[in-house]
């Protein structure tokens, strides 16, 4: 009986969050915008978004020797909203340290690119990640996290921008690399 209640409360929580749940091994079909689709990886994990301007969130597995998981967030502020990409780029920036010797600039990268007929900016970055909870408090705790990775997005399509981010460890970040982005690409 509880298993079952609790499969229920998941399928409603997917259902909620607009998420079309494939199944098995199939990943779970994503929206944003005005029907643009694509589907994860089986491996991702969906999970309640945190807050209301996530509205997508997925856990995505340690790769080997890594202790914690990746985190795929889809960020929605609402239309025209949230920043532009460069300004989002410069705050990424400064949640991460680079290593010594090296400058920020050193360990980045964007690139432009389209998703269909979609405007992409494409951010990359590598270092010591600096952790904040609340992350817009200004008093709130920072937790230097140690070689992480954030791959990053901002997908200028006609009802957003919309705002992905994968971070995590490096390792696990760059074994997924490849699954994020065919996922930003099948966006259609």
């Amino acid at each position: 009986m509880k298993r079952f209640l609790w499969i229920g409360l998941c399928g409603a929580i997917v259902i909620g969050l607009g998420a079309t749940a494939n199944g098995g091994d199939k990943g779970t079909l994503v929206e944003i915008d005005d029907g643009l689709k694509s589907t994860t990886p089986a491996s991702w994990v969906l999970q309640k978004p945190d807050n209301k301007f996530r509205v997508w969130q997925f856990s995505v597995p340690a790769a080997a020797g890594d202790k914690k998981d990746a985190e795929l967030v889809i960020f929605y502020f609402g239309q025209g909203s949230g920043g532009t990409a460069q300004a989002n780029i410069e705050r990424w920036k400064g949640q991460f340290q680079p290593p010594e010797g090296k400058s920020i600039d050193d360990v980045s990268k964007v690139s432009e690119m389209k998703v269909g007929q979609t405007p992409v900016t494409y951010f990359e970055v590598k270092g010591t990640y600096l952790y904040k909870f609340p992350p817009f408090a200004p008093n709130a705790k920072v937790t230097p996290m140690a070689d992480y990775r954030r791959l990053a997005v901002v997908f200028d399509s006609k009802m957003g921008p919309y705002f992905i981010t994968l971070t995590g460890p490096a390792r696990t970040v760059e074994s997924n690399k490849k699954s994020f982005d065919e996922f930003l690409a099948a966006f259609k």
